[in-house]
């Protein structure tokens, strides 16, 4: 399943790193810009549950009829579909969780059937997902995303491979008036998870609210230890371009992209994260479970590391909690104790990844 996500890029971050997905009708990559409004709406997280408002990559279609059907756009949508048919004037008010859709039923369910049918097909975004080990005490969280990889990576033109180092100094490109992007994203490469989406409106007045589900799958091998579901992976350009392209795949195909797929990465992470107020970098510093040292670092989880612990703070837009009334006090609070776990444990000691 997937209860839990990471997704810390601020927004232009978010957008330069989903260039690796969009490309012009000429084949050149472009920087999918975001709904009218939608980037203020959006607040990274370390710690995001369902509730609340993540971005996703979908078909400009979707708002517009007559854009290209190639045009991607990136929306802020919430975290567990609200059927268009629902006639409550609250989410709240729903009696079932849809937050995760199972892929075995996403064709019997009304739920997720109408959504699908109608090609209401979107990618989840994230640094990764969170999952939680049972054991004879209590569970183990651990933090699962996409290899990463440092260095020049030899096919220019392969996403699944795209994943350099960041450099916090180095300024962030600017589209340019076409909307290409001049330079290739070289931080954190984003996990890329199916869902389908829907939009609700409130019987008596009230704003259309859009909200998605995680389409899962049984988990891979090297992930049946710690559950045995896992988020429908898309690997690649391809794999996104087909899953959201509806006009010429229909959904039928489209199904057949929900497979699992034994390519992920992952490493315990500390008990913080089970409360999802938690909202800190240490959410994702990894821990070893057999000392209370921390491990020798291996290349992909020194990268995560590197991004998470030194990436330019005044890139990112203040970060969202599951609990506004907490306030500033809060963020102080978590502020002082990642500055404590930074000196304590150093920004450069990273574990053995799974």
């Amino acid at each position: 399943m997937c209860g839990r996500t990471a997704c810390t890029l601020a927004p232009d971050e978010m957008s330069r790193a989903c260039s690796s997905y969009c490309r012009d009708r000429s084949g050149k990559r472009r920087q999918p810009r975001w709904r009218d409004g939608d980037a203020d709406n959006y607040r990274p997280s370390y710690n995001k549950s369902p509730q609340s408002m993540s971005p996703v990559l979908l078909s400009q279609r979707h708002f517009d009829k007559n854009a290209p059907a190639d045009e991607c756009v990136l929306a802020v949508m919430r975290w567990g579909l609200v059927p268009a048919w629902f006639k409550e004037d609250s989410p709240s008010k729903m009696q079932f969780s849809t937050s995760n859709c199972r892929s075995e039923n996403i064709l019997v369910k009304k739920s997720y059937k109408d959504p699908l049918i109608k090609g209401q097909r979107c990618v989840i975004l994230a640094d990764g997902f969170y999952e939680w080990k049972k054991q004879e005490k209590g569970k183990q969280p651990f933090f699962i995303y996409f290899p990463q990889t440092q260095g020049k990576k030899e096919d220019q033109n392969d996403p699944t491979t795209s994943a350099l180092n960041n450099n916090s100094e180095t300024a962030s490109p600017d589209l340019t008036e076409e909307g290409e992007v001049p330079g290739e994203w070289t931080g954190w490469r984003l996990l890329t998870m199916a869902g389908v989406f829907d939009c609700w409106t409130p019987p008596v007045d009230g704003e259309p609210l859009y909200t998605y589900s995680v389409i899962t799958v049984n988990a891979s091998p090297n992930l049946q230890s710690i559950h045995h579901r896992m988020p429908a992976i898309l690997d690649g350009e391809e794999e996104v371009r087909r899953w959201l392209d509806f006009g010429q795949v229909k959904p039928l195909d489209a199904v057949k992209l929900l497979q699992s797929k034994n390519i992920l990465n992952f490493h315990p992470v500390s008990s913080i994260v089970n409360n999802s107020r938690n909202n800190s970098p240490e959410c994702l510093q990894p821990v070893d479970l057999n000392s209370k040292k921390e491990p020798k670092p291996t290349a992909s989880s020194k990268m995560m590391m590197s991004w998470v612990m030194t990436s330019a703070p005044s890139k990112r837009k203040e970060s969202d909690t599951q609990d506004q009334e907490e306030g500033e006090s809060k963020a102080e609070t978590q502020q002082k104790s990642v500055g404590a776990l930074q000196q304590s444990s150093g920004a450069n000691k990273k574990p053995k990844t799974s």
